[in-house]
């Protein structure tokens, strides 16, 4: 049986007079990718922004991996496991790659500011410890010819690597992933598409948001739609591509 990893139930999100999020449920299933679509503002990002605390919902429940996380502050949800990238690319611009994955890191180091001042053995040793571990994920990713090139000189498709990166270097079971493929080359798309396969291969359960419907369809397990803050449909792509409403999401009522 298929064991919930995270599950919402009747999530709502009001901005003022904007209904964001309307009564938005879904399980997400540990060792699967899940994908999210829908047209432009149907309300994708601000769902992740809700996962990962940065929006604290108005309604619901929210439980991941057995743990009750509903307005739980963003800190809170990575140390339970919940990493995540950005629609727009949020890479600390003037640090390395290096330095940028090292930085993910913080959640899961134990040395204290004491420690960073006196540099004592086991401060050294776990900074050491989390080099090696950069090191190691830059290459997961593929980019350890740029690790001491600053993030702002690197290439787009580089900086959605090393984004993925830093934000595997949190130790996450759930990598929520904002339109990764944006902006990228069809060669570009096929190779994210291969890591994005091999990161759910090694343990991580993989949320999706993408525009590029053709990738979704042919590498998640499931599929959600949202329309104007609300799940029009989900289930398996073949189910969902053909899905009246959601036909009419993206073409309309005539096409529909």
């Amino acid at each position: 049986m298929a064991h919930a990893l995270l599950k919402i139930e009747g999530i709502n999100k009001r901005f003022g007079g904007l209904h964001a999020l309307n009564n938005v449920g879904l399980t997400i299933n540990k060792g699967e990718i899940y994908g999210l679509i829908g047209p432009n503002g149907a309300g994708k990002t601000t769902l992740f922004n809700v996962l990962t605390g940065l929006y604290q919902p108005d309604e619901g429940t929210f439980t991941f991996d057995g743990q009750d996380l509903f307005r739980a502050k963003p800190h809170v949800v990575v140390g339970t496991g919940i990493a995540r990238t950005f629609q727009n690319i949020r890479l600390f611009g003037e640090m390395t790659a290096l330095e940028n994955v090292m930085v993910g890191r913080h959640i899961r180091s134990k040395a204290n500011a004491l420690g960073a001042i006196l540099r004592d053995k086991k401060t050294m040793a776990e900074e050491k410890a989390i080099e090696a571990k950069a090191w190691e994920l830059l290459a997961y990713v593929g980019i350890t010819d740029v690790a001491f090139e600053r993030a702002r000189n690197l290439s787009y498709g580089h900086q959605r690597r090393l984004e993925i990166a830093r934000a595997l270097a949190t130790e996450p079971k759930l990598l929520a992933l904002d339109e990764p493929a944006a902006g990228m080359n069809p060669s570009e798309t096929e190779d994210l598409k291969v890591l994005m396969e091999k990161i759910r291969k090694d343990g991580v359960t993989v949320l999706l948001i993408e525009h590029d419907v053709k990738l979704m369809m042919g590498l998640c397990d499931r599929i959600a739609v949202l329309d104007y803050g609300k799940k029009i449909a989900e289930g398996v792509p073949e189910v969902v591509r053909k899905d009246p409403k959601v036909i009419e999401a993206y073409l309309g009522a005539a096409h529909a």
